[in-house]
């Protein structure tokens, strides 16, 4: 696997936690040089520090992914930095669930902005060099929840829905330029997602759901690696993974 891992520049969106910690870690093990982007800037800097304290080449840079001039400004820092992206890993999402009928709108709109909007800022920001280049790969965090809805699902389903509409309308039109598109969709894993949710019955659902199923974020990492990691005329376009005993 590490074969086309190494000494690729990958660059993280959410990664001062959870999953997109845990695929900087083991892209950095697989020696990948990461470039890290979260609005939580002394974690940010304290996995780096971690990182390169192991070995690791890392950088980090606070960024909040619904600011479309942070975005590119960290996309242009990596490839001043190292001449190049080869991978964005566009993690950062919320999931604030709630039935609709509570008319938390104010959390539609954040959802909107960062699942949907932040994913496209971030495409919009890699896209010039990855064509300039002729390589690259762009990967998005999806959901079980962008193929299935469930109660209380509805808005951050239409948003991760939305993530595989755009990923695959991408994919369409960037292989003349050999960049290649992953849609990744976790089941259960267990993260601070839940800590989002303001609506206490269906947070209390999700974390006992979540708490007696739930896999590690290092599933996520290693899922992550494994589209990286093959040849360069091999497109994994999604991946669905969930723990053995999700029914969901």
């Amino acid at each position: 696997m590490e074969n086309n891992i190494k000494g690729k520049v990958v660059i993280i969106t959410g990664a001062s936690s959870g999953m997109g910690e845990a695929a900087a870690k083991h892209l950095s093990a697989l020696g990948a040089t990461v470039v890290l982007g979260a609005r939580r800037a002394d974690r940010i800097e304290k996995l780096a520090k971690e990182i390169v304290d192991d070995g690791g080449k890392a950088l980090a840079f606070a960024v909040d992914v619904t600011q479309r001039d942070q975005v590119k400004k960290l996309v242009d820092a990596a490839v001043e930095q190292f001449g190049r992206v080869d991978v964005l890993l566009n993690n950062t999402g919320i999931m604030p669930l709630s039935l609709m009928e509570s008319l938390h709108l104010d959390e539609w709109d954040k959802m909107i902005d960062v699942n949907i909007k932040g994913v496209l800022n971030g495409i919009a920001a890699v896209l010039p060099y990855m064509k300039e280049q002729k390589s690259g790969q762009i990967i998005n965090t999806s959901s079980v929840a962008g193929h299935k809805v469930f109660s209380g699902s509805a808005v951050y389903s239409a948003t991760k829905f939305a993530v595989r509409a755009l990923t695959e309308g991408l994919r369409m039109e960037v292989n003349p330029y050999n960049i290649r598109t992953t849609i990744v969709c976790p089941g259960a894993v267990k993260t601070e997602l839940l800590e989002h949710i303001t609506d206490a019955n269906v947070r209390q659902a999700n974390e006992d759901y979540v708490g007696a199923v739930g896999i590690s974020s290092d599933s996520f990492a290693r899922v992550v690696a494994f589209a990286i990691s093959q040849p360069e005329d091999v497109d994994i376009n999604e991946i669905i993974f969930r723990p053995t005993s999700q029914e969901l």
